[in-house]
């Protein structure tokens, strides 16, 4: 029997983030069992990029290359990750037309709100899941703090919706069952048997050479508003713990401000895959502070592949990722005393304690994350859509 025909479609962002790492993850292991064609389209920066943007609503030379690549190769299925902005909604009415199955995984919340985060101002702004324009968005600059710029992504999504773009998508891929239910009580409008979960994976990134974990907790991820990083900062100015911070983004003036005001903190700068798996080994926990609906963070899930226990903001996928008490602790988003109070009680907890733990952790990354997993879930998924075409 031939292997199933893919076409993957993914709209690369200007720098590169979680959601294209994980689209790259799922292409190798596709690979595996699939006769896979890539199509990478690139968002740009500058005026080319302000072209893409302007011309999303209606990429017609997108559009093209898609249809041209279907009928050279001819698949069963077209599985369309990242449509924003290089790519535009206009290819899931062109594969609709050509009788393929579609498929589009949703990693952020865009099609809900201009924000993408369903975050502002370091808080959470929900208010465009029930209005049927988002205004609200609008007047607030979610988008790149431009109310124009806010407006145009407000203006696609809603003229799709109109027309029912959205409701030729034969399957919504969400990495979490919360991503469904907030889909489910917005006014996107998509009946929920169209809605399947397959969460993110990551290969066992524990190093071959283990190493003796150390007195410090550990922030990895984007310098930024969303993901917390002023609570963070405040809470270790205020307590007596070693933290250190990777990564890269616009608040990372703020952490070299704190770094030479508190002893305690550090910055590491951004980390390679190898380092980011060496650093997670050495820390006591991982401290994941995020105030947005996150989608699936891969950072927890190399923590978790890590043997590393996880202090995490009790919010969105979170609060499904960690259990409590089990692999980690949740805290209120945004709270200072409440992170700095988790945070203590996991240093407090007794060395057998901790090493449960961690033993923890990596049974949560094994039955749930793991590599191992995701073919028999891409298999129903794939399968799911072939059925529905043959009836």
């Amino acid at each position: 029997m031939q292997p199933l025909k893919i076409v993957i479609i993914h709209s690369f962002y200007q720098l590169r983030g979680g959601e294209d790492a994980a689209v790259e993850q799922e292409i190798e292991l596709l690979k595996q069992n699939y006769s896979v064609e890539i199509m990478r389209f690139h968002n740009q920066f500058g005026w080319k990029g302000a072209l893409q943007f302007l011309c999303s609503i209606w990429n017609v030379s997108a559009a093209i290359k898609v249809r041209k690549k279907i009928k050279e190769f001819q698949p069963d299925v077209v599985h369309i990750h990242n449509w924003h902005f290089a790519l535009g909604p206009l290819v899931f009415r062109e594969i609709n037309r050509l009788k393929i199955p579609v498929v589009h995984t949703i990693h952020n919340f865009r099609l809900l709100c201009p924000s993408g985060f369903l975050s502002h101002n370091g808080k959470l702004f929900t208010n465009s899941l029930r209005q049927s324009f988002a205004w609200d968005a609008v007047r607030n600059k979610v988008y790149r703090s431009s109310a124009r710029q806010t407006f145009w992504l407000a203006f696609v999504v809603w003229f799709h919706k109109k027309i029912g773009t959205w409701k030729k998508i034969n399957l919504y891929v969400c990495l979490s069952s919360f991503t469904v239910d907030l889909f489910q009580e917005s006014n996107f409008g998509v009946s929920k048997e169209k809605y399947t979960v397959k969460p993110n994976f990551t290969p066992e990134t524990a190093t071959p050479q283990r190493t003796e974990r150390e007195q410090h907790f550990l922030y990895i991820g984007r310098l930024s508003e969303e993901k917390g990083i002023e609570s963070l900062l405040k809470a270790f100015s205020e307590l007596p713990f070693l933290l250190k911070i990777a990564g890269d983004g616009p608040l990372k003036g703020l952490v070299l401000q704190a770094v030479k005001e508190f002893a305690n903190i550090s910055y590491i700068g951004n980390l390679t895959t190898t380092e980011v798996a060496t650093e997670l080994q050495k820390t006591q926990a991982l401290v994941f502070p995020s105030v947005w609906y996150e989608g699936m963070p891969m950072t927890i899930l190399e923590s978790l592949s890590t043997n590393t226990p996880v202090l995490a903001s009790n919010i969105g996928a979170m609060t499904l990722m960690i259990t409590n008490g089990y692999d980690g602790f949740h805290f209120e988003p945004g709270n200072v005393d409440d992170l700095k109070a988790v945070v203590s009680r996991f240093d407090a907890l007794s060395i057998s304690e901790k090493q449960q733990m961690v033993s923890n952790a990596f049974d949560n990354y094994k039955s749930r994350y793991s590599p191992a997993l995701q073919l028999d879930y891409f298999e129903t998924i794939y399968n799911k859509l072939l059925r529905k075409k043959d009836d």
